[in-house]
């Protein structure tokens, strides 16, 4: 827990935090932003003595003289524009570097948290909204707007009705800008809706790319693109058009303008109030002070945008911690294993779907969880890992008494190995995955671990052996390989607690006794296996099994007397008319508690297989197991 939970207080939004530090920079945008300003001014004072003093006087030096100083100020107003694009710039990728890591961590955490929906990288694209805004030409209007009064007061000071013409086109444009934000801001958010829904769908297709063709619904899933890229292009074109519409009349008025005050100028000369110098003078300030309006709504569209990423991702941080924790660390975990009052939930729910499980391991216990499907095992399994955190005042997991709340998590993880139901492996070589990519990983700690999980021969008989790059999910290797792969990663660095989740789904006899070795190795040297059971052979190195249905545990305790009593729990089978009933299988069909290998499986697969029993895991779809 942090230091900040553990005194009640709410942690700082890291988006806030970025900004509030980014602070300074903004003010040095803010200063160079006035020098442009008022040298903006430069362009109308040398029209206005061109007009009213060189003409007249018709003195060359004088001109010269001018129009040097012109050049000069005007070099310094587009060295210092550069300048300050550049700072936001920097502000961008100063937000960008502060932040990422934590929007990383959001995007991994948020499936742990909570239920699912939509573009799951939506923070990341958030971030690059807003990252893209602040470096963009954007944010330089809206320093540039407290200017306008001032550049309406020199107009004013040239001549009254020239400020107030000018004041009236300021108005009308500030208007345009309010409805650009109330016509903008509905379609800008249906647009990151419908996107956010069209780019899920689109990576949900890839990645079952394979059952799309075999089960021949690929062109029922292009029709279902179809319909989501045509939601998404009518919201994205309701957008567009409110910007540019609205950004398209602004830009006819304030041409508009730049003639109206030309006219008027004109009037006032004819009428000997003002001089010719002044009709450009006031034309070319008039100009500046309405550009910030005209950029602002020709930029508001990215700045809605950024402003309801920026959004998100406040909520995003506010409903997830992902604030540093201050944990001690403890020492590696050797002892026990212990669950007391265990309750969980699926991420988002609030029914539990385990609750009341207990039990104690000790160093070099080997465990067997068996049950029929939806009976809780998976969800017993992310539990123990500190995937799905107890439901409050659900009980809790210790590794030699401290819960696991107490560990930092990627410290925790040196000491577990997982083994999913379903296998996933990152694009890389072999070698980064079964080490954890871990960058100090050494050759030996590698071939340590895929030699304990049986798999050093085959990969070494790959064309490029560890250095095998592999796609996402492990594309290149065939399930059995990646699933042996997988059980290499989670036996790296000798793990104390190792659970496996159907361990062998995709193992053919071969792969069955690599993984009998391997968890026995892990029990010899003081480890604690836990195996979820698809397939009997799976408990031929464990000594206790569980058994759970509807989310709880039925027994537990030595192998052979656990699975006694589901055997003789279960209905004799019914004969048919015309046969010989099969007599039920005698407790001495099991495997000693001392024998291993294929022989025990073996055993006891016969003795499960003649009752009748089926110990399969659970393979909902999208539910818990």
């Amino acid at each position: 827990m942090s230091t900040r939970a553990r005194q009640g207080m709410k942690p700082k939004s890291p988006v806030r935090q970025a900004l509030k530090d980014a602070r300074g920079v903004f003010i040095g945008v803010g200063v160079f932003s006035g020098i442009i300003n008022v040298l903006a001014l430069t362009g109308s004072f040398y029209m206005l003595q061109v007009y009213d003093r060189v003409l007249p006087s018709h003195s060359v030096p004088t001109l010269i003289g001018l129009t040097i100083l012109m050049a000069g100020l005007y070099v310094a107003n587009g060295l210092l524009d550069h300048v300050r694009v550049r700072l936001m710039g920097r502000v961008g990728s100063r937000i960008d570097l502060a932040i990422r890591d934590k929007v990383f961590d959001a995007v991994r955490t948020l499936p742990l948290r909570s239920r699912q929906s939509g573009d799951g990288i939506q923070p990341i694209r958030d971030l690059d909204n807003v990252r893209g805004f602040l470096s963009g030409l954007g944010p330089t209007a809206f320093f540039d707007l407290p200017w306008i009064p001032i550049y309406l007061a020199v107009i004013f000071l040239l001549h009254p009705l020239l400020g107030l013409f000018s004041v009236a086109g300021a108005l009308i444009l500030i208007a345009l800008t309010l409805m650009t934000e109330y016509s903008t801001a509905g379609p800008m958010k249906a647009a990151s809706a419908s996107g956010s829904r069209r780019y899920a769908f689109g990576e949900s297709s890839r990645r079952n790319a394979e059952a799309i063709r075999a089960l021949g619904i690929g062109r029922r899933m292009r029709d279902r693109w179809s319909e989501l890229s045509d939601v998404h292009l009518v919201d994205h074109s309701d957008a567009s058009e409110a910007a540019s519409g609205i950004s398209s009349v602004s830009k006819v008025i304030r041409l508009f303008l730049q003639s109206g005050i030309l006219g008027l100028g004109a009037y006032l000369v004819i009428e000997g109030k003002v001089s010719p110098g002044t009709i450009i003078a006031a034309s070319i300030v008039m100009s500046r002070a309405l550009a910030p309006i005209e950029t602002a709504i020709s930029h508001w569209r990215g700045f809605v945008s950024a402003r309801q990423s920026h959004q998100r991702l406040v909520e995003l941080f506010d409903a997830l911690d992902v604030s540093e924790a201050d944990v001690l660390k403890l020492p590696p975990p050797r002892q026990t294993l212990a669950v007391q009052g265990l309750a969980v939930a699926p991420p988002g729910e609030q029914k539990p779907v385990i609750q009341g499980v207990t039990f104690n391991l000790k160093a070099g216990d080997g465990l067997g969880i068996i049950g029929p499907s939806a009976s809780g095992k998976s969800t017993l399994a992310r539990a123990l890992v500190g995937i799905w955190q107890p439901m409050r005042m659900g009980g809790s997991v210790r590794l030699d008494g401290a819960s696991l709340d107490q560990w930092d998590p990627d410290e925790l993880g040196k000491h577990i190995g997982y083994l999913p139901q379903e296998v996933s492996l990152f694009e890389g070589t072999i070698a980064e995955n079964i080490s954890r990519f871990d960058p100090e990983a050494t050759d030996d700690s590698i071939v340590k671990a895929a030699m304990a999980a049986g798999v050093h021969e085959m990969i070494v008989g790959l064309p490029e052996g560890y250095q095998t790059m592999m796609g996402d999910g492990g594309m290149g290797l065939s399930a059995g390989q990646r699933q042996r792969v997988a059980l290499a990663r989670a036996l790296y660095g000798d793990p104390f607690l190792v659970i496996l989740d159907e361990p062998n789904s995709n193992l053919d006899t071969a792969g069955d006794n690599a993984l009998t070795e391997a968890i026995r190795s892990v029990r010899q040297r003081g480890g604690i296996a836990i195996v979820i059971a698809h397939r009997p052979s799976a408990l031929a190195s464990v000594d206790l099994v569980l058994t759970m249905a509807r989310g709880q545990v039925q027994a537990m305790g030595e192998k052979e007397e656990v699975l006694r009593k589901v055997l003789q729990a279960m209905p004799a089978p019914q004969s048919q008319p015309g046969t010989q009933q099969q007599a039920a299988p005698q407790p001495a069909q099991y495997a000693p508690s001392h024998a291993t290998g294929p022989a025990a499986a073996g055993g006891t697969a016969a003795a499960l297989a003649s009752s009748g029993l089926k110990i399969v895991a659970d393979r909902q779809p999208g539910g818990p197991a």
